[in-house]
């Protein structure tokens, strides 16, 4: 996850991209027994710490480490994406806008310092008094205000109903830090926070080099939903390449590769009897975003038609060859992603799979046809699309150039393929340059309105100009339905319309690919729909 834009309530897109050219050499810091900690189990990975304090990082990297070492009020247990009580004793709404915590007696710190709520009050208040540019704070836009009344109580006024609030607090915005160790007005440095072993979480960290490697031990002051961690010592070495941790994997340098290996790359590593690969569910997302202002026939062209706008955006969902994406780019490291909210979320759906091609998934043209023919639409339609090749992957060259591909096979398109460093495209995309356009998602917490609200609000990361007042009058519903049901039943609804308007066409859904040494246990009980990758599951 990376920020790609903090409007409204929560915005997290997805950090993709082949990692840089060099591998990072390995290096600790002062101050632990890295020795030790390799006598545990070894972690490769590509991912990028932005920073330790949970303050001023909003990003996949960072939050992979502040995962291991802080607990949480609120958590997802192994295998599930829905959170229960973490630090917390119990927690409930009070009242629709009262959230009021309890937490577990005699809690600690690693360093022995009390964890009571006003480290709790102070976690909370720090975030949005630094609000970062960097940092999740945006998360935090409903919290009206935190009071700790004793040691073990927490109450959180929101502005308004909130039944994603339980998952926030399991969010990159919601790590409990020790007032002792952290600032309450700016980011602390890791130097200060490894050395204050102000760890809350199921690992400490004893060596730290950001960026190089992560040497962890087991917090026994931890006391949570997630259990004892079942390896004692982790080190975790950081690499810029994925060849080199492809390498490091395969010559059994580290136990778990982690983020990322390309698809080749993974195809490779399964013909290795000495390896598993281990997939999981992912929470990324890849899709199309239409511009409802620019696209053809919208609503700014000189032959605006919304009809026929429609139907163009229909003809392309007939189109489209999700599985031929997901097996001939990805190596079904990636799956057909037929709903705005990905498989294995509660409430999650199918629209799309029924509702476009040929009614079971695939593509259909002559269905294509038949739309754009009967709203008049002369063929063929010419698309501009556009594609970032270095935000999303090495592999988004071959992925555009196999839709476009798809699409003018049809003879209904005729496709302008261009594609724009990301640097220039996160802006220029926003000023309504791209009619046609690929963006990523991953999720700042594992609950379905972080997949409805930040596209389909009125005033939306995404800036198509998709306006509709039935869907923002459901998400309004769903986000302060207390009863589960029915507040499944209205995400379910919200899909339905949004699979109908097509604002953007989701394609394909990210697995959590994983390659262990085949004597590691425990692999597949951290990948499970939370998409948070835990280190303590492991063991030999």
């Amino acid at each position: 996850m990376t920020s790609d834009s903090k409007l409204g309530r929560r915005a997290l897109a997805v950090v993709g991209g082949a990692a840089a050219t060099t591998l990072i050499l390995a290096g600790c810091a002062s101050g632990g027994d890295a020795e030790n900690a390799l006598d545990g189990i070894s972690i490769g990975t590509t991912d990028v710490i932005t920073s330790l304090d949970p303050a001023g990082s909003y990003d996949n990297g960072s939050f992979a480490v502040q995962n291991q070492v802080f607990g949480f009020l609120m958590n997802s247990p192994y295998g599930s994406p829905d959170v229960e009580p973490d630090l917390a004793e119990s927690a409930e709404f009070t009242d629709p806008t009262t959230y009021t915590v309890t937490l577990k007696p005699d809690l600690t710190f690693a360093n022995g310092n009390a964890l009571t709520s006003s480290d709790v009050k102070f976690t909370f208040d720090r975030q949005l008094q630094i609000a970062d540019p960097n940092g999740p704070s945006s998360l935090l836009a409903n919290l009206a205000g935190v009071e700790a009344p004793d040691d073990t109580t927490v109450v959180f006024t929101l502005n308004g109903a909130d039944q994603t609030w339980p998952q926030i607090l399991s969010s990159p915005a919601a790590p409990i830090v020790d007032e002792d160790v952290f600032s309450a007005t700016e980011l602390t440095s890791a130097d200060d926070i490894v050395s204050g072993d102000a760890f809350s979480g199921q690992y400490s960290i004893t060596d730290y080099s950001e960026n190089e490697t992560i040497a962890y031990a087991a917090n026994d002051a931890y006391d949570g939903v997630l259990g004892a961690a079942k390896t004692d010592s982790i080190t975790a070495t950081y690499y810029t390449e994925e060849t080199d941790l492809k390498l490091a994997v395969q010559e059994g340098d580290v136990d778990v590769a982690n983020r990322s290996l390309s698809p080749t790359d993974l195809a490779d590593l399964a013909t290795d009897d000495s390896l598993t690969v281990h997939n999981g569910p992912g929470g990324e997302i890849r899709y199309l975003v239409f511009n409802l202002d620019t696209m053809p026939y919208g609503s700014t062209q000189p032959d605006a038609d919304a009809d026929k706008a429609l139907a163009v955006r229909q003809a392309i969902a007939d189109t489209i060859d999700r599985d031929a994406l997901a097996s001939d780019v990805y190596n079904d490291t990636y799956t057909p992603l037929y709903s705005v909210v990905p498989d294995g979320l509660t409430g999650a759906t199918k629209p799309l799979e029924s509702l476009y091609g040929d009614g079971d998934g695939g593509p259909d043209v002559d269905k294509a046809t038949e739309t754009l023919s009967a709203a008049g639409v002369e063929t063929p339609v010419t698309i501009d699309l556009q594609y970032s090749p270095d935000h999303y992957g090495a592999s988004s060259d071959e992925e555009y150039a196999l839709i476009q591909t798809q699409l003018q096979a049809t003879g209904l398109f005729e496709v302008n393929l261009q594609s724009t460093l990301w640097d220039t495209y996160s802006t220029e995309r926003r000023e309504d340059a791209y009619p046609v356009y690929q963006l990523g998602w991953f999720p700042d917490f594992s609950d379905a309105d972080n997949y409805l609200s930040p596209f389909f609000t009125k005033d939306n990361f995404v800036g198509n100009h998709y306006d509709s007042a039935e869907v923002q009058g459901l998400l309004a519903d769903e986000i302060a339905e207390s009863d589960e049901a029915a507040r499944t039943e209205i995400i379910g609804q919200i899909q339905e319309v949004v699979a109908n308007d097509l604002p953007t066409l989701p394609i394909l859904q990210g697995t959590q690919v994983v390659v262990s040494q085949s004597d590691v246990q425990g692999v597949d009980d951290t990948l499970d729909p939370s998409f948070k990758f835990r280190y303590a599951a492991l063991s030999r």
